[in-house]
């Protein structure tokens, strides 16, 4: 029988291993989290019912590289950077923290290394409770934008170093350093100086040096971000089948959504301290929950409007109608509708249905390798629109084109959700 939650009792969960009944009055852990019987208990908890009623959850020990976050909150003054989110990232799984600038991903990570520390919620690694427990003393390595390696050490005694520090014995450190060097491709540079390397070779370097110290999670803040575009294509997929070869727990903070879309298994996508949407790349992209997940991740175009509840009556008088609108807005509210540019059509006579199609004129045309990108115009606005090289019709600028788009191409969005995509990702912030 599936269990009956009581809105009358509650349960408090205590540290790893402990639990504490609420019905019974038992304590036995140092830490205590409450949940009411009416909220979701995160997957790390073991909960227990008696008579359909839930009245005890008890900490699961964590797999290795099991990472999970609890209404964690972190302030700066009066900045509320993170703001109670709730995460869990399962083990050997390639996770990214994407959103824009001051959306709190970083400061997320940071306090997954033990750099900052929360002002609420629970921070479990392994399973284990980490509040206070300095980095060196976590299962966690991190890799940052800039590397910091020693400028006067080789590539070896970089890798080295932090075993040194902590004893490791000298036969062991050089089997590791050369195992780690050897999992990054480095072995043959193992006596060059920082100064002798590429900025691709420095951002191995420093990947070795977190693995070397065989972390269950690799924390990596936007490590990309110094290199120029090829290599930084050619790096993301070199970390991608490095993590796949060795099963360690990835957490990769980025402001690039490309980047978050080729490389991991899930994306967790930030705003304002919030998670807005936690999926794998193609249901994220595909069925975005909030105008803002819609605008940040790829592209779209937007129209303001009225919701006729199929749909929506925009602003400068295009009917949308959507078959599998991602969000239902009631008529007569305030909506927005969107339609990505892949999934615009440029036809030249006129369609012979009335909605989902818009007159304009072709304001500009950009190659890129093999798709071409149209920006066409009508009334006061500009529409973005992406078709392959191999499209029949090759309109020219100036030339009047009807757009076309498919009922189950169109996103309905809310009118608070429009006001963030507005503010956010149609600015580029």
């Amino acid at each position: 029988m599936t269990p009956q939650v009581s809105s009358r009792i509650g349960v408090t969960a205590l540290g790893v291993g402990g639990n504490w009944c609420r019905t019974h009055g038992r304590k036995c852990c140092r830490w205590s989290v409450f949940f009411p019987s009416s909220a979701p208990v995160p997957s790390i908890w073991k909960v227990s019912y008696q008579g359909g009623v839930r009245v005890t959850a008890e900490a699961n020990t964590g797999a290795r590289g099991s990472i999970e976050l609890i209404d964690v909150t972190k302030r700066y003054g009066s900045v509320v950077a993170v703001d109670s989110i709730n995460l869990t990232v399962k083990p050997g799984e390639f996770l990214s923290l994407l959103g824009p600038s001051g959306c709190g991903k970083t400061t997320t990570l940071r306090m997954l290394a033990g750099f900052e520390q929360p002002d609420g919620g629970h921070i479990l690694v392994n399973g284990k409770e980490v509040q206070g427990v300095p980095p060196h003393k976590r299962d966690v390595n991190t890799v940052f934008q800039h590397y910091a390696l020693f400028p006067h050490m080789t590539v070896a005694e970089n890798v080295a170093y932090g075993l040194k520090q902590k004893g490791v014995p000298k036969s062991e450190v050089s089997t590791r350093v050369a195992k780690a060097l050897d999992m990054v491709q480095m072995s043959k540079l193992a006596e060059r100086k920082p100064r002798q390397m590429s900025g691709g070779q420095q951002q191995r370097v420093a990947v070795a040096r977190a693995l070397v110290n065989r972390p269950s999670v690799l924390l990596l803040d936007e490590p990309l971000g110094a290199l120029d575009r090829k290599l930084r294509e050619e790096m993301q997929i070199e970390l991608k089948l490095l993590q796949s070869r060795l099963g360690i727990t990835f957490v990769f903070v980025t402001h690039d959504q490309e980047e978050a879309m080729s490389m991991s298994d899930r994306i967790a996508i930030m705003l304002e301290g919030h998670v807005e949407q936690i999926g794998d790349p193609e249901t994220v992209y595909e069925h975005p929950k909030t105008a803002f997940v819609a605008g940040f991740v790829g592209r779209n175009n937007f129209w303001q409007g009225t919701s006729t509840g199929t749909g929506v009556n925009a602003d400068d008088g295009t009917l949308f109608v959507a078959t599998n609108p991602e969000e239902h807005v009631p008529s007569g509210n305030d909506a927005l509708a969107a339609v990505r540019p892949e999934c615009i059509n440029l036809v030249v006579d006129q369609p012979a249905r009335s909605e989902n199609q818009l007159l304009t004129t072709v304001a500009s045309v950009s190659h890129f390798g093999d798709v071409l990108q149209y920006v066409v115009s009508a009334a006061e606005r500009e529409v973005v629109v992406l078709v392959p090289r191999t499209h029949a019709s090759r309109p020219k600028v100036g030339d009047r084109v009807w757009c076309t788009w498919a009922a189950e191409d169109v996103y309905l969005f809310s009118a608070r959700q429009a006001e963030v995509v507005m503010a956010e990702a149609l600015t580029g912030a």
